[in-house]
């Protein structure tokens, strides 16, 4: 069975389909909001990129001023920032785990 590489306006899917029917089946099943820009075979594995998470869609994405400062006095050392960030706000472990690595794949 032949992977397919899929693009769409928001994400890059590798996926194994039987044919371009069935990988398009793939995308609307998993992002029907996404328009298809781009389809062709590929080898190895399946994995999907999030074009938001690396900055190529027109959405733009709210960084959190405190976790990015956490992030700079911390040197982008994620666990102090982390640490920093629980001082700052008194949310939980889970909470400030969220803000600094959403922060950081944003770019601090």
């Amino acid at each position: 069975m032949p992977l397919f590489e899929i693009e769409t306006d928001a994400h890059i899917i590798i996926t194994w389909a039987e044919n371009e029917e069935a990988a398009r089946d793939v995308v609307d099943d998993a992002y029907p909001e996404d328009d298809v820009l781009r389809m062709t075979k590929r080898p190895r594995d399946s994995w999907v990129i999030s074009k938001g998470a690396l900055g190529l869609t027109e959405r733009t994405l709210d960084p959190c001023t405190t976790a990015r400062d956490c992030l700079s006095k911390s040197a982008g050392d994620k666990v102090n920032a982390i640490r920093l960030y629980r001082m700052e706000t008194g949310c939980d472990l889970e909470q400030a785990r969220i803000a600094i690595e959403s922060n950081m794949v944003m770019g601090w």
